[in-house]
């Protein structure tokens, strides 16, 4: 279980939409990317299919770009997880085709672990991730200090 380039990029860019959410105007893609160091035409992508997974809203024009759906304490981890990697991605079926007693135990252990998985990312929310990070970044400046 490994959170894959997508996924992390995906969760870079909504982080950097839920930090402006209160604002209410839309990020620029060239915005998002130069800010949190991701590709400009990937960027493109990884938002077109968040915005039709229902997660950010385009607004077209010149002060055009992207803004979250709904609410950052709303949008969970999950969520996120699934609609870039799909929702089989979250929990792998591996041996499938298991015919061996060693094969099935594998099988329905990793499916638990699968499930765990799902249910820590269910947890949290875009707002959790924020916070944390903010904590996170008081704890270094005070170290700096």
């Amino acid at each position: 279980m490994e959170l894959s380039c997508k996924s992390e990029y995906a969760l870079l860019a909504l982080l950097e939409l839920a930090d402006h959410y209160r604002d209410n105007e839309p990020l620029q893609i060239r915005q998002i990317a130069a800010e949190q160091k991701i590709p400009d035409r990937y960027l493109e992508q990884l938002l077109a299919t968040l915005r039709r997974s229902g997660l950010v809203r385009s607004q077209r024009g010149a002060k055009g770009g992207y803004i979250l759906a709904q609410e950052p304490w709303k949008i969970t981890l999950s969520e996120i997880v699934a609609s870039i990697e799909g929702t089989d991605a979250q929990s792998p079926d591996v041996y499938r085709d298991a015919k061996s007693i060693e094969g099935m135990v594998i099988r329905e252990v990793w499916q638990e672990a699968g499930q765990a998985a799902d249910a820590i990312l269910q947890k949290y929310t875009l707002q959790d991730l924020m916070e944390k990070r903010n904590s996170r970044q008081q704890l270094d400046l005070m170290y700096y200090i």
